[in-house]
């Protein structure tokens, strides 16, 4: 079992919305074998043990990246290059 660090050699977390808002919806998806073996693969190679958190941050930042790219603007790009 890990030993608590002492309150003083602890790092304040940050204060963002993943961390402060209450997680109150589930969600769940099915994988096949070939899918489900990666992603053990992966875990076990980058020592990932907090599987929903990865899960959750995998989703949300490709879902994030996604979203800027989209953003909507104003002129489109061929029309802002000339």
């Amino acid at each position: 079992m890990k030993e608590k660090q002492p309150e003083k050699d602890r790092q304040p977390q940050k204060k963002t919305p993943e961390n402060t808002a209450k997680r109150e919806r589930r969600v769940s998806f099915m994988l096949n074998d070939t899918e489900h073996d990666a992603i053990e693969r992966y875990l076990q190679k980058y020592k990932i043990t907090n599987r929903s958190n990865w899960y959750r941050r995998t989703i949300l930042s490709h879902i994030w990246k996604i979203m800027e790219e989209d953003y909507p603007t104003l002129f489109n790009e061929n029309e802002m290059r000339r």
